[in-house]
């Protein structure tokens, strides 16, 4: 290993370009983790002031709240309330090092990473690189709608949605305008049925105000649901009351449909139906992103890795793979555990006290997921909760919702923000972030003028 690095000399002044990203010389083990997300940083919490070396490698320089996210996209928070800087969070863990890069390749027969910003050497490798939208091969969907999977996305959304509205009180074409303001939302798990809710409180009380030219009425939402029931993972008792509580805000829901086309004007399903609408969320699936390297045959179901109990990667000796694309499956769980940020934190706390076992050479245990419980909002005074045998919904699962999120967020501020926005939306159900900050175009118009 090489030399520890003395505190007297400043660490720019060792530094030299090269191709390996500059680092503080250790004689620790190195601990690197691809990815700050839930997991990512439940590693490090346990991981910091520890007799390791922590280097955490994200391509984002902030941790994003993804569970809020369908607020920023419907302007109720603005995003900075739901990011926290990676170095504000870590601010004071004298083992932990953050570098902004995004990594490409894993080399496991040298214990390297290739980054687009240059090399970095591992004792372990935590992959904790989260999910991206599936389209499931639909390059008609994927080119013409939005999905909400970052920050950006949620942007993204806001900036369309708001466009759109302007634009169809600027048009005389009634085609045009019910195109405009017709919102299709693909998916009815939680991020669909939240999306849903929201939009359809932002008709009721804020179009009316905001566009008097045209009535409320012309904003259309659609749920569109593969299956029998919205929520699946959830209860019947919540389906159903999500169910009730979306039809009463007038959100039109379908279920057993799925999508087959949309060409950024009118989306198609599996039955024949066509809804014209140039506003489609995707929220119908993920699959796992992580950088090149992993064998193929260890990769599953959902572009998934496969790991063992202990979430080591199968074949591998010291490379990891924690939260939404580890897949520990068992006979319990064929498909893995489920991608939500309880589990990813689960994953992230267990496997920083296995990795500081391995080190001691001390005996781990395998990995055991503890449901909490579930949660899905659909609007103010409106959720479902599970939470082992207690299963209700209505006020009081809203308010524990609330709490659960808001305890969740990083950092005072940010959840003082959020807490405000809250409050204020409450009494005035106003959403006061309506700004376009920036012209949004279509993916598909991009491609067209780069052509």
């Amino acid at each position: 290993m090489k030399e520890k690095q003395t505190h007297s000399i400043p660490l720019e002044s060792t530094c030299k370009i090269t191709d390996e990203i500059c680092l503080p010389d250790t004689k620790l083990p190195r601990v690197v983790i691809v990815g700050g997300g839930f997991a990512g940083l439940a590693l490090v919490e346990k991981l910091k002031h520890k007799e390791v070396q922590v280097i955490l490698l994200d391509k984002n320089n902030f941790h994003q709240f993804q569970p809020l996210l369908y607020q920023v996209a419907t302007s109720a928070l603005e995003p900075d309330s739901i990011v926290f800087p990676f170095r504000k969070q870590i601010n004071g863990y004298k083992n932990v090092f953050f570098r902004l890069a995004e990594v490409e390749e894993i080399q496991p027969d040298s214990n390297t990473i290739l980054t687009n910003k240059g090399s970095v050497s591992y004792d372990y490798l935590v992959l904790a690189t989260g999910t991206t939208t599936n389209f499931f091969g639909m390059d008609s969907v994927a080119e013409n709608s939005l999905g909400m999977k970052d920050i950006r996305d949620s942007l993204n959304i806001r900036h369309m949605m708001l466009q759109n509205l302007e634009q169809a009180a600027i048009t005389c074409d009634n085609k045009e305008r019910d195109a405009l303001t017709n919102f299709v939302i693909v998916g009815g798990g939680p991020a669909g049925v939240e999306m849903a809710g929201a939009l359809a409180e932002f008709c009721k009380y804020i179009l009316p105000k905001d566009y008097p030219e045209y009535p409320s009425s012309i904003m259309n939402i659609y749920l569109i649901e593969a299956i029998d029931e919205l929520l699946s993972t959830m209860s019947d008792k919540a389906s159903s009351k999500t169910l009730k509580y979306l039809e009463d805000l007038n959100v039109k829901v379908l279920l057993n449909e799925a999508v087959s086309n949309y060409d950024g004007k009118e989306v198609t399903t599996i039955s024949g139906k066509t809804i014209l609408a140039k506003n489609l969320i995707w929220t119908a699936g993920v699959k796992g992103q992580f950088p090149n390297g992993i064998d193929e045959k260890h990769i599953v179901r959902s572009n998934r890795i496969k790991t063992d109990a202990n979430l080591k990667v199968e074949g591998y000796e010291n490379i990891f793979a924690i939260g939404d694309i580890a897949a520990l499956i068992s006979e319990e769980r064929p498909k893995g555990h489920p991608q939500v940020a309880q589990a990813a934190i689960q994953q992230g706390k267990y496997l920083g006290n296995s990795i500081l076992n391995i080190i001691n050479n001390k005996p781990i245990q395998p990995f055991e997921y503890k449901n909490k419980g579930a949660l899905a909002t659909v609007g103010k005074r409106k959720a479902v909760a599970d939470l082992g045998k207690f299963k209700f919904a209505g006020y009081f699962a809203w308010l524990l919702w609330s709490i659960v999120h808001l305890m969740s967020i990083s950092g005072f501020r940010n959840r003082l923000m959020v807490g405000f926005n809250w409050a204020v939306s409450y009494f005035t159900y106003e959403k006061s972030n309506r700004l376009i900050i920036r012209n949004f175009k279509p993916k598909s118009l991009i491609d067209n003028t780069e052509e």
